[in-house]
């Protein structure tokens, strides 16, 4: 049997009163609540100065002569994050495949649950990160069985383009599918000029618009012939003159003008 002392009986009597009022005032101190909000993403899809219209060939070739006509466009948006300067937002599971094959040619994403702040840049890639292009495990919108998916590889398409070159009144196949490893392309765009007037406002950013400017895929860093490079699928060199462009295709609306 252990003896315990007056004293020692009383110091243990002080500790627990302590720890019982500290349970006593956390229990009843407010929880502060985290604010979030919802970010709706829209991209709008063009062709230079024209609006993008599926199946009508009337797009000046841009390293070359003839016409081109788009039959479907799409590409895989991942790994989103809105940056401030007290964090990181990341969007959990953030594959997502843009499809412009609507009235609007344009696709709209949703972000929900975002923490309320002041963001100073969005960040976002085209393609799939080396670590889930690996992968066939399905997560977001990625699919190792859809049309996006290679079907001689594990891996996935990160840009799909689809469409026909006339030249001379010869209507020639057009097919752009790029998506090794190396062309996944990060990009970043600063949010300063639409959050200033913002800045000491509660009211949270609402909406981002984007343009992606279809012939700014072929005429960026490098500018492609589509008579002399009509097909990109398995050829390294040729894809990554392609994802050299991807920066420029896409660019941030200022207050949704574009």
């Amino acid at each position: 049997m252990i003896n315990i002392s007056g004293q020692g009986k009383l110091f243990i009597t002080a500790v627990s009163f302590l720890l019982l009022l500290s349970l006593m005032v956390t229990g009843c101190a407010p929880q502060k609540s985290s604010k979030t909000q919802s970010l709706n993403l829209t991209f709008k899809a063009v062709v230079g100065s024209q609006a993008l219209v599926f199946n009508r060939t009337h797009y000046a070739n841009p390293g070359g002569d003839g016409q081109f006509k788009v039959r479907d466009f799409q590409f895989i948006l991942s790994n989103i994050k809105l940056r401030s300067d007290t964090g990181v937002y990341r969007q959990p599971d953030s594959y997502h495949i843009a499809r412009f094959d609507n009235a609007g040619t344009s696709f709209t994403l949703v972000l929900d649950n975002i923490p309320v702040g002041n963001y100073r840049d969005i960040d976002f890639s085209i393609g799939v990160d080396p670590e889930a292009n690996s992968s066939r495990r399905s997560v977001g919108d990625l699919d190792p069985n859809s049309r996006m998916a290679w079907s001689w590889d594990v891996g996935y398409k990160f840009i799909l383009f689809e469409g026909g070159l006339n030249r001379h009144d010869v209507l020639s196949p057009l097919v752009y599918h790029v998506g090794f490893s190396e062309n996944y392309r990060a990009l970043r765009f600063p949010l300063s000029n639409i959050t200033a007037n913002n800045k000491n406002s509660e009211k949270p950013l609402t909406r981002l618009v984007f343009r992606v400017d279809l012939m700014r895929l072929f005429k960026g860093v490098n500018t492609i012939d589509m008579g002399a490079l009509p097909s990109v699928k398995f050829d390294k060199d040729d894809a990554k003159l392609i994802a050299d462009n991807f920066q420029g295709m896409i660019t941030l609306c200022q207050r949704g003008a574009c």
